[in-house]
C-alpha cells in the first residue's frame, strides 16, 4: 500500500481510485450499482433545477455510466415538471449495464443528438464523459462539446466537465466549460488542478451512499486549514534562535526588493532571526530598509553575488535553520556560480526560488545529491527551464510536471499558480484550493519563499512547511484583498496580513 496522505489534506480521488471505491462499495458492502447511479442522478437533477429553476432542459448523454447519470437526472427532472430533451450520442442498443436500465426507465421521448436540438434549452446537462475519460473527443461527442461551447446558457457537468482528465486536470483540445459541476462521492484532482479547475465552475459534491472505510489510498489531497496547527509557536522559554533562524542569500543591482520582501515575510511568519547575505556594494540599501534583519555584505561582481562569497555564505548558515537562496540574485555567470556552489554545499534545509532556480536550468538532477531537504518554488516558466520543456507544456500537465521535477531533484516542488501544487518525490501531492486572486502581483512569490523558509527554520519537515506556507500565503492574500481590493494589493500588503491570515479561515478547503 502506498503512503497515506496526512490528515490535514482532504483526499482527492483519481479515476482509477474512484473506480476502486465503487467496486468496494458494490462487492464488499453489497450496495447495488443502480442505487449509486440513482443517487448520483438525483443530485444532478437537484442542482440543475436550482441553477435554472424554469425553462427547457437539454441532457446530452454518452453511452457510459456518465450518460446513465444523465438519464436518471432527466427522468427526475421530468418528474419535477420540467420540459427535458434527452439527446443520445449513441444508438439505444449501444447503452449497456446500468445506463441501459435507466434508458428503459426513462419516461418520455429521447432522440439522437443533433446540434440544433440545443438551441431552445435554458440549461444544458453535460453527461457525455465521466471520470474515466482519456484522450480527445471524437465524432458526435466532439460535435456536442463544440456546440455546447457556443451556447449562451448555463452548463451543468455530471461528475466532471467532459474532456477533463479527472486524475490530473489535463484537458482535451475540445472540452466543456461548465458553470457548475456536480460530482459524486468525492472531489477529484481534475476539479482543482488547472486547466480542469477553470472548466469546472462551482463544484458540488453529492453523497451517493458509499460508506467510509474503502481500502483505497489517494495520492493527491486538497489543503485544509488544519495544516496551520503544525507550525510551532513561540513559547515562554523560547529565544530568537529557537523561533527559527533564516539565512537569505540574494539581491543584485536593480533587484534589491525581492530579498527584502522575502526577509520581511520570514519575520512576519514567525522567524525569530533573519540574516540577509547581500552584495557588499549594495549593503547600504539593505541596511536602510531592513531594520529587523541582520545584513552581511559578501564579495560581489558588478553588483551581484559572486563565487568568492560562497565560503563566507556557508559559514553564515552554520547556526541557521534554513537557507532561502535566489531572490533577486540576478542571472549573471557570477551569480549563477555562487548559487550553484552554495546549493551544493549548504548543510541546512534549502529553499530555492527565482534566480536560484534559473541557475539550475538543465541541471535539476544535481540537486538530488544534497543530503539535507530541498524545496523548490517555481512558477510555470521557471519549472519549464528546469525540466527543459516549454511553459505551455507545464501549463498543460501541471501535476505531471511538478511530480517529475520532485522526482528528479529529490525535492519538494511548489508549482505556483491559482492551483498551487506541492509535490513530493514519491508522487504524493497537495493542491491549494483557497482562491486568492490578489496574489497575482509582483513580489508575492518572494513573500511565499520567506514564509516557507520561516517554517523550515522552525523545524517543520519540508512537505508540511511548504504546504503550511502555501496555505498561510493564500489566506494572507485574501485578508489583504478584503482591505485593499484584489487589484489594489501589493506584496507588502500580503506581508502585513500574515499575522492576521488565520482569522476567518474558511472551514472547507475550497471556500
Amino acid at each position: 500500500m502506498s503512503t497515506p496522505l496526512p490528515d490535514w489534506l482532504e483526499p482527492l480521488f483519481g479515476a482509477e481510485q474512484m473506480r476502486a471505491v465503487d467496486r468496494w462499495a458494490i462487492e464488499q458492502r453489497g450496495i447495488p450499482s443502480l442505487d449509486l447511479m440513482e443517487r448520483a442522478g438525483a443530485g444532478l437533477a437537484l442542482y440543475t433545477d436550482r441553477v435554472v429553476p424554469r425553462g427547457p432542459v437539454a441532457v446530452v448523454c454518452g453511452k457510459g455510466n456518465n450518460g446513465g447519470d444523465g438519464l436518471v437526472a432527466a427522468r427526475l427532472l421530468r418528474g419535477f415538471g420540467r420540459t427535458v430533451r434527452v439527446l443520445l450520442l449513441a444508438a439505444p442498443a449501444q447503452y449497456k449495464g446500468d445506463a441501459a436500465v435507466n434508458l428503459e426507465r426513462l419516461e418520455g421521448a429521447h432522440e439522437p443528438f443533433e446540434p440544433l436540438a440545443l438551441d431552445d434549452a435554458a440549461i444544458v446537462v453535460d453527461a457525455i464523459f465521466g471520470t474515466g475519460f482519456d484522450g480527445d473527443p471524437r465524432g458526435l461527442a466532439k460535435d456536442a462539446i463544440e456546440r455546447i461551447a457556443v451556447l449562451d446558457v448555463p452548463v451543468v457537468a455530471a461528475d466532471i466537465a467532459s474532456g477533463v482528465d479527472a486524475s490530473t486536470g489535463q484537458a482535451a483540445r475540445v472540452s466543456v466549460l461548465a458553470d457548475t459541476t456536480v460530482t459524486f462521492a468525492a472531489a477529484k484532482p481534475g476539479h482543482w488542478i488547472a486547466p480542469g479547475k477553470r472548466l469546472t465552475g462551482a463544484l458540488h459534491v453529492v453523497d451517493i451512499g458509499i460508506p467510509a472505510g474503502a481500502p483505497v489510498t489517494p495520492d493527491v489531497g486538497l489543503l485544509t486549514a488544519r495544516v496551520h496547527a503544525l507550525v510551532p509557536r513561540r513559547g515562554a522559554s523560547g529565544t530568537k534562535f529557537s523561533s527559527g533562524h533564516v539565512v537569505l542569500a540574494g539581491g543584485s543591482r536593480g533587484l534589491t526588493g525581492a530579498p527584502c520582501l522575502a526577509a520581511e515575510a520570514a519575520m512576519r511568519a514567525g522567524a525569530g532571526y533573519v540574516t540577509a547575505l547581500v552584495p557588499a556594494s549594495l549593503e547600504l540599501v539593505f541596511e536602510t530598509r531592513l531594520l529587523e534583519v541582520m545584513t552581511r555584505g559578501l564579495p560581489d561582481v558588478d553588483g551581484a553575488l559572486g563565487p568568492d562569497g560562497a565560503d563566507a555564505a556557508l559559514a553564515a548558515t552554520a547556526r541557521a535553520g534554513a537557507l532561502v537562496l535566489g531572490p533577486g540574485a540576478g542571472r549573471s555567470d557570477a551569480a549563477f556560480a555562487f548559487v550553484r556552489a552554495l546549493a551544493a554545499r549548504a548543510d541546512v534545509p534549502l529553499l530555492l526560488d527565482a534566480d536560484g532556480l534559473n541557475a539550475h536550468a538543465g541541471a535539476l538532477d544535481a540537486l538530488a545529491q544534497r543530503t539535507k531537504p530541498t524545496v523548490l518554488t517555481p512558477h510555470a516558466g521557471e519549472l519549464a527551464r528546469l525540466l527543459g520543456v516549454s511553459s505551455d507544456e507545464v501549463d498543460r500537465r501541471r501535476l505531471h510536471s511538478a511530480r517529475e521535477a520532485a522526482r528528479r531533484a529529490g525535492a519538494v516542488v511548489v508549482l505556483k499558480g491559482d492551483d498551487t501544487i506541492v509535490a513530493l518525490p514519491d508522487g504524493r501531492a497537495a493542491v491549494n484550493g483557497l482562491g486568492a486572486p490578489a496574489l497575482a502581483t509582483a513580489g508575492t512569490g518572494d513573500v511565499l519563499s520567506g514564509v516557507i523558509g520561516a517554517f523550515l527554520a522552525k523545524g517543520l519537515e519540508p512537505f508540511a512547511a511548504a504546504c503550511a506556507g502555501v496555505r498561510r500565503h493564500a489566506a494572507a492574500g485574501r485578508v489583504a484583498a478584503a482591505e485593499h481590493g484584489a487589484d489594489g494589493v501589493i506584496a507588502r500588503d500580503v506581508i502585513d496580513a500574515l499575522p492576521r491570515a488565520l482569522r476567518g479561515e474558511p472551514d472547507e478547503p475550497g471556500e
